[in-house]
């Protein structure tokens, strides 16, 4: 036991502390936006699959002609990827009024299989892209040396909670999520926002998909997300959709993420409750939260 805490105090347990926070905190802050415009996301999963496979793709198929560039390239890709699947969520969600939490399982479902296809016509594999020569830079100093989406990501807090609470279109979306139909006799293209929030939580998690392909690996291999949008989405219920709630869910969860790493070199616990042990907490958490109040709207189709 004094050598497991020994062993979180150092700075090889925080960098995998902050390296298990990242892809969470990044795909719950998309999925804040979506929701808090009034559209379930439970495609956040398949979302960071397809953002780093386009990652990694992308800067595959650019390193030749940008060399050392082709990972910034890459993380645009990956980005755009996460966005144009978003859109296609938003399509059937907003303009077909289908149900939402089956757009997003057949999103991710298509998620376990077009990534196998994809992989094995360009390179003869289902299971995992060919390594980049040049994955994203780290910044930072020894063990604390990071890629530039970790910095991102707690960037991104800041900005999330500055838009959401201080701008026009925080405003807006805020409206659009609770009170659609008042926020159209005000003059809010309501459609409009929830495509946009939509697409920005595609984004969002296809950078959290960049960051594990390419910011953390160096290469996308199968089943490269492990559950983590869906403990993102767990973590934004849990953070009651707020962005500093977000924060705190998404830290936790990492921390117990990074926990079991540490835990599966011991003999503390059996291994296979080691692996289990974020999702079992994760489960308790939603579990003991409470009544979270979701935005009003939420999941409810927009006919006006």
């Amino acid at each position: 036991m004094d050598g497991l805490f020994a062993q979180l105090l150092t700075a090889a347990f925080f960098a995998t502390f902050v390296r298990s926070v990242v892809p969470l905190l990044l795909t719950a802050l998309g999925g804040l936006f979506s929701e808090r415009s009034g559209v379930v996301n439970i495609a956040l999963d398949g979302l960071i699959i397809f953002g780093a496979l386009g990652g990694a793709v992308t800067t595959l198929v650019l390193q030749p002609v940008l060399g050392t560039a082709a990972p910034w390239a890459g993380w645009v890709g990956g980005a755009l990827v996460g966005g144009l699947i978003a859109w296609i969520h938003a399509v059937i969600s907003i303009k077909y009024h289908a149900d939402q939490v089956i757009s997003g399982t057949a999103i991710n479902l298509l998620a376990t299989g077009v990534p196998a296809v994809i992989l094995t016509a360009m390179y003869g594999s289902s299971t995992e892209s060919p390594k980049v020569a040049n994955a994203l830079p780290l910044w930072g100093v020894g063990e604390l040396r990071f890629s530039p989406p970790v910095y991102f990501a707690f960037l991104a807090v800041a900005v999330t909670w500055y838009v959401l609470y201080r701008t026009p279109f925080g405003l807006r979306l805020r409206a659009t999520g609770e009170q659609p139909g008042a926020a159209a006799s005000m003059g809010i293209n309501v459609r409009r926002m929830r495509y946009t929030a939509v697409i920005l939580s595609g984004v969002l998690a296809g950078t959290a998909g960049v960051f594990l392909s390419i910011g953390n690996l160096d290469s996308y291999v199968r089943n490269i997300s492990a559950g983590g949008g869906f403990i993102a989405l767990a973590a934004l219920i849990f953070g009651q959709w707020k962005p500093l709630g977000v924060l705190g869910a998404t830290l936790l969860f990492g921390f117990l993420q990074a926990l079991s790493i540490a835990l599966g070199g011991g003999n503390l616990l059996p291994p296979t409750l080691v692996q289990a042990l974020p999702y079992l907490i994760t489960i308790l958490a939603l579990i003991f939260t409470g009544r979270s109040r979701a935005p009003k709207a939420l999941g409810k189709p927009y006919e006006g």
